[in-house]
């Protein structure tokens, strides 16, 4: 397709309207947006006279009358699944010792708990989720699901998400 005076003219007026790329090439015919994205750059076309905005709810259904008060979503408190640090105690062996290095198994959970330079550093040593490194408390805080922008959520890619699965 070759950009002809007309279609490049017809490009000018749909773009200073506010069309979207996508808008003016369904209107157009012929074009893909990225080649009117394209043309519209080779144009030095950057001013809008306005926005473009998808058009949503302009039928008389959705228009709030002024006497009628904007309602607002309202925010649901969320409450935590995780237990309090308090009720989870590291495991005291038979020996009265807490779990080190030495004396961890692979069914145990695996949380560190103070500093590794330190004679009183440990592990947690509470059962362990099967085929998991830690247990349910110390999952929780290991493997936290991402956290919410206050606009919208946090939106991962799904490669991240399938690499956290698989770690976690």
């Amino acid at each position: 397709m070759a950009w002809t005076d007309e279609r490049v003219e017809l490009l000018k007026t749909l773009w200073s309207e506010g069309l979207s790329a996508a808008q003016i090439a369904n209107k157009m015919g012929g074009v893909t947006r990225n080649a009117v994205i394209g043309k519209v750059h080779r144009l030095g076309l950057s001013g809008r006279a306005t926005p473009a905005k998808p058009q949503r709810g302009c039928g008389p259904s959705s228009a709030r009358r002024e006497d009628e008060p904007e309602v607002k979503p309202q925010r649901q408190e969320i409450k935590s699944v995780i237990p309090d640090v308090d009720t989870i105690a590291p495991v005291v062996l038979d020996s009265g010792d807490k779990t080190t290095v030495a004396t961890i198994k692979n069914n145990m959970c695996k949380w560190p708990i103070g500093d590794p330079a330190k004679d009183d550093f440990h592990f947690c040593g509470q059962p362990a989720l099967t085929g998991k490194s830690y247990c349910t408390y110390h999952a929780r805080m290991a493997f936290q699901p991402p956290q919410r922008r206050e606009r919208g959520e946090v939106r991962r890619p799904a490669a991240q998400i399938a690499q956290r699965r698989a770690a976690g």
